[in-house]
């Protein structure tokens, strides 16, 4: 079923957070119904829309990591690409500050 993907362990990694917020989010919105709030972001967004915002800034940084991890290893002369891992973090960490701070 799952087979058109390349299930590697950073990927798994990357859809079972997405899993564990939503189902998070889920119960948070159901223990305590959100309000709007006006952070950084250009509009007044709830818990929702930050989380949506967060992970589709998320999505785009992985998906740029990927397209310029090549050349990374090219520009530092490293013996491989880079790890995802870099990106995971990184994308999760704009993932919370949006969360936090949007």
């Amino acid at each position: 079923m799952f087979e058109w993907m390349a299930w590697t362990t950073p990927v798994a990694v990357f859809f079972g957070c997405i899993v564990l917020m939503l189902a998070g989010m889920t119960v948070w919105e159901i223990k305590s119904p959100t309000i709007l709030r006006k952070g950084f972001l250009p509009m007044e967004t709830t818990r929702g829309d930050r989380l949506f915002i967060g992970l589709l800034s998320a999505a785009y940084v992985n998906l740029g990591f990927i397209g310029i991890s090549g050349r990374l290893g090219e520009w530092m002369s490293l013996q491989t690409e880079p790890s995802i891992w870099i990106s995971f973090v990184a994308s999760m960490a704009l993932l919370g500050w949006i969360m936090h701070k949007g």
